[in-house]
């Protein structure tokens, strides 16, 4: 049985008609609401979890910890658009045992879902070949910026992409004083002082396309 925590209402929609038709899946439901799916799980009757790494009011990364600590026997896959291995490193970390791209074929989402169950880790092979060449840098000397949240993350990624504040406060759904608080923390994290510097410290880290 199989719940999908994601605040796209097409895309899990979509996702669970494809799911419902694959004969060893039981129940699939959905919702766009974390509590309401912390709800579901407290109900029982769950045995996978996918979730989404950015919701509106609470980052996926952020809840993972905390799901996986009352729900341990809970397999968590985490759907994600950003290929960056330090995403994929902390979600592993966390507690999840998958971590996939959203625009992943459904076929490779199965198989994924199915090599999970039987108790292996998946990710992509995109991001494995990262992992595998970042794994001992990220853990013995990790950057700055692995230490961010996924919210400050979605954040920093936005500013350098050229939005001003009030945009992002009008694409996340939140005020202007909030994001302007995740500026200042992410700012405070990396130890940089302007957007600027912002954006100097994203290219050389090659967090942006």
């Amino acid at each position: 049985n199989i719940l999908i925590i994601d605040d796209h209402a097409m895309y899990r929609s979509g996702l669970r008609k494809v799911l419902q038709d694959v004969p060893e899946i039981g129940n699939v439901e959905e919702t766009g609401e974390w509590r309401e799916g912390l709800d579901r799980l407290e109900a029982g009757a769950v045995d996978l979890l996918l979730l989404d790494i950015n919701l509106p009011d609470r980052s996926g990364l952020d809840l993972l910890g905390m799901i996986h600590s009352r729900f341990p026997a809970l397999h968590i896959i985490m759907l994600s658009m950003y290929s960056e291995p330090q995403y994929a490193l902390r979600a592993l970390r966390n507690g999840a045992q998958g971590y996939v791209a959203k625009d992943m074929e459904v076929a490779d989402l199965i198989s994924a879902i199915r090599s999970v169950r039987r108790g292996r880790k998946f990710v992509t092979p995109s991001i494995a070949e990262s992992l595998l060449g970042n794994m001992h840098s990220l853990a013995s000397d990790p950057t700055p910026h692995t230490r961010l949240s996924a919210r400050e993350s979605q954040i920093l990624r936005m500013i350098v992409g050229g939005d001003s504040l009030t945009a992002i406060a009008e694409r996340l759904s939140i005020n202007v004083k909030t994001v302007s608080t995740y500026r200042r923390r992410l700012l405070e994290k990396l130890g940089l002082g302007s957007n600027a510097q912002l954006v100097q410290y994203a290219v050389h880290n090659r967090l942006v396309d």
